[in-house]
């Protein structure tokens, strides 16, 4: 049963991945060296963050280094805000009594404006910030304060924070919230890995404060409903998540228990965008057996339809995208699609 949690901060707790993203990008242009996109920076950030550095601009002192930083980080301050769910979350851990710890290469100062905007400091009960290698004061963490490695979880969204947990013998929860993508993440192997936080609390409630369930009795298939959608143009939406491995995809999800499929299709697309729909034709069925894009182990039955924008086409967004577009059938091609969209596309016979 789990009696304690260490939180990593940045991409578990708060979103600071744009200011740290533009702060770089900062760096590079005062080194004289070319900037990164943002899905590059993902892809090779690192921590011990020096590690990161020196691979780039190792002829330029750590001092100036962290003062140019400093420079613009400070200008993206403002832009930091709790992820979805943190606070929930945090809330969560209080109202279990569990003991919470932070663990956090974020430098103290900045961690001081951060977590007194964001309001989450109150619910730490032991912040360690300002650490370059969190595997060297791990051990330290978990004997001061007499934490049985059993009852003790590291929650993480990088690879280092699984390695340090690993590290410190106990278990580790990764999260897609943040710097490292799911391939990333699942090369640490952590224990679990979750969509983001109110994932991981609903776990919990239901298994009793354990990672893992007692051995499930017969599984049986989820069945979903998803949608491309379609403006008058003829151009389509597409979504982007970090469940399905950062792929474009169409947005959807699961069918509750009563709901007629095409009313659930209503609801989830109001949900994730915001859109209403008409003219709704049911396309096909998939099969999606354990797909190898999607961040955990599942058997989907994906319930495939067509439909068109019913009024305004502002997309708005919820947690659970993190980018949208409208695209020609033929751009959608050739974007970097999961498969059932693919095969969705294919099978209406535009753009294929």
């Amino acid at each position: 049963m789990i009696r304690n949690v260490i939180f990593d901060w940045s991409g578990t707790l708060v979103d600071d991945l744009p200011a740290v993203w533009h702060a770089s990008n900062h760096i590079f242009r005062m080194a004289g060296v070319p900037e990164m996109t943002l899905d590059r920076f993902r892809a090779e950030f690192e921590l011990p963050f020096r590690s990161f550095y020196e691979r780039y601009v190792a002829h330029v002192p750590l001092p100036e280094l962290e003062r140019w930083f400093h420079e613009r980080f400070g200008e993206m301050q403002h832009t930091i805000v709790a992820l979805p769910f943190a606070r929930e979350f945090l809330g969560f851990c209080r109202e279990r009594g569990l003991r919470t710890f932070l663990l956090s290469a974020v430098h103290p100062r900045l961690y001081e404006v951060q977590h007194r905007s964001t309001g989450l400091g109150e619910f730490l009960d032991h912040p360690y910030v300002g650490v370059h290698d969190k595997r060297e004061r791990i051990h330290g963490i978990l004997s001061e304060h007499g934490l049985l490695p059993e009852e003790t979880v590291f929650i993480g969204d990088m690879e280092h924070d699984v390695e340090t947990a690993r590290h410190g013998g106990i278990p580790s929860v990764a999260v897609l919230t943040g710097y490292n993508r799911l391939d990333q993440l699942r090369r640490a192997r952590p224990d679990l890995i979750v969509e983001h936080l109110g994932e991981l609390r609903a776990l919990l409630d239901r298994n009793g404060m354990r990672l893992r369930a007692p051995a499930p009795g017969r599984l049986t298939p989820i069945p979903t409903v998803g949608a491309l959608v379609a403006r008058d143009d003829g151009k389509v939406l597409l979504v982007r998540t970090a469940k399905w491995s950062g792929l474009w995809g169409i947005p959807g999800g699961k069918i509750e228990w009563g709901e007629p499929s095409e009313d659930a299709l209503r609801r989830e697309l109001m949900e994730e965008t915001g859109l209403a729909v008409r003219d709704i034709r049911f396309v096909l069925v998939q099969d999606a057996i354990s797909p190898p894009e999607f961040y955990k182990d599942a058997h989907f039955l994906l319930l495939n339809y067509t439909c068109r924008v019913d009024g305004p086409c502002a997309v708005v967004l919820n947690e659970e995208a993190q980018e949208h577009a409208w695209v020609t059938r033929a751009e959608a091609m050739a974007l970097p699609l999961n498969t059932p969209t693919r095969i969705l596309l294919e099978a209406t016979g535009e753009g294929a």
